[in-house]
């Protein structure tokens, strides 16, 4: 017989479970009173119930319930008594304020931060970078404002906006805000508090002069694309040490005088030559070369990269409410998953692409699977079934 290492004496939730203690969860639930009148299906039962939601990719209540009933004899590994009813999450999704998620997922993000950081060796400049953007999630129901006009026949649809400041280094949203489609970009602005030192990397719909000159006099650096409308006074042109180098156009120092702010910053034009395109850059920061200021916007790449893992590897399309509450909780336990996942993706001793390791947990995720060690070697049982010669009993002996 051959053994197998692989196996563990719990299903692969419960090893991600063990990630999220459960004290942390009652003491975040206890400063918001969560659990306040409630008997049953407490935050800690929700969290767990959307874990497992999120994680199986279930698009519905029906789904959820009958999942979880089907696994009714493994309750006791998720750590619930009980599977809860349709209307029990229903209720739950509506009453429950969704910022008692938020602040579980910010505790989490504090407790495995050095972990996040320390995966980067090579930090430099990424331990100071910040990048800041917006992904909107589209929703059949008119539970939050859109964006677009109004359609001539139809219903407009609602819009989610998930407002995100992404610190390069860790890879993770550092703070989140929800709301309407509908919001501007630049109110998020005045929520971002950021050391002296930093730097700020952002798209054109955050063009904002007043913010730009508080920046500057919080000794943060800025680079952003600059407006093709954009009236400025150009000051001098630099002697740029990189003249030599093609895709530099332009360096100079420019002033800009909007509704009685000055601003002196430093203008590039640059060249992408992977796409053949001009790029205007401003920035406020006068030391680093020009090609130094491309690279750092280019890292504003990554948050893209972040809203296209979390819409291709959790269930963002479908919601288990229909209230504005209850879609901003399932935002906030799809976050929450994404960090559980990538500390996972850290600790691990093999590489393994975000997508394939939720695809593994998808359909393993009540497996009673060692998930580190399977991690590490995923073919080593199968390497141990193909190296030994196992001999069958012949039906007709010779």
């Amino acid at each position: 017989m051959i053994q197998r290492n692989n196996f563990s004496g719990k299903p692969i939730i419960s090893q991600i479970l063990s990630f999220i203690p459960r004290d942390l969860v009652y003491r975040t639930a206890a400063a918001h009173q969560a659990d306040r009148y409630v008997k049953t299906f407490k935050t800690h039962d929700h969290l767990i119930t959307l874990l497992y939601s999120v994680l199986s990719d279930c698009t519905s209540l029906r789904e959820l319930a009958t999942a979880m009933l089907a696994c009714e004899g493994k309750l006791n590994h998720l750590g619930i008594d009980y599977f809860p009813k349709r209307s029990t999450l229903s209720d739950a999704g509506r009453r429950r304020s969704h910022q008692v998620f938020g602040d579980i997922y910010y505790a989490l993000l504090k407790k495995y931060r050095a972990l996040l950081s320390d995966s980067y060796p090579n930090k430099g400049l990424m331990e100071k970078l910040f990048i800041v953007d917006s992904t909107t999630i589209t929703l059949f129901n008119d539970v939050l404002k859109g964006t677009s006009a109004t359609p001539a026949l139809g219903k407009k649809k609602g819009g989610l906006k998930i407002h995100t400041l992404l610190q390069a280094s860790e890879d993770v949203p550092c703070l989140i805000n929800l709301t309407a489609a509908a919001q501007n970009d630049r109110l998020f602005l005045s929520q971002i508090k950021l050391p002296s030192g930093s730097w700020l990397v952002f798209d054109r719909g955050y063009t904002d002069y007043r913010y730009f000159s508080q920046l500057s006099d919080s000794k943060i650096f800025f680079v952003t694309r600059q407006h093709e409308n954009a009236v400025y006074e150009t000051i001098e042109e630099s002697d740029n040490p990189d003249s030599s180098d093609e895709q530099l156009l332009k360096d100079e120092h420019i002033h800009i005088l909007r509704k009685n702010v000055k601003l002196c910053l430093r203008h590039i034009s640059w060249v992408d030559t992977e796409r053949n395109k001009r790029l205007e850059f401003i920035t406020n920061n006068f030391d680093l070369p020009a090609a130094t200021i491309a690279a750092i916007y280019k890292k504003r790449w990554q948050i893209e990269t972040l809203f296209k893992r979390l819409k291709q590897n959790f269930s963002l399309k479908y919601f288990l409410g229909d209230s504005a509450n209850a879609i901003k909780t399932q935002v906030w336990v799809c976050l929450i998953a994404h960090l559980i996942l990538k500390i996972i993706q850290l600790r691990a001793k093999r590489k393994w692409a975000f997508s394939t390791l939720a695809a593994l947990v998808k359909y393993h995720l009540m497996s009673y699977i060692l998930l580190f060690a399977f991690l590490k070697n995923p073919f080593a049982s199968f390497e141990k079934l193909t190296s030994k010669l196992i001999r069958q009993p012949q039906l007709f002996p010779t």
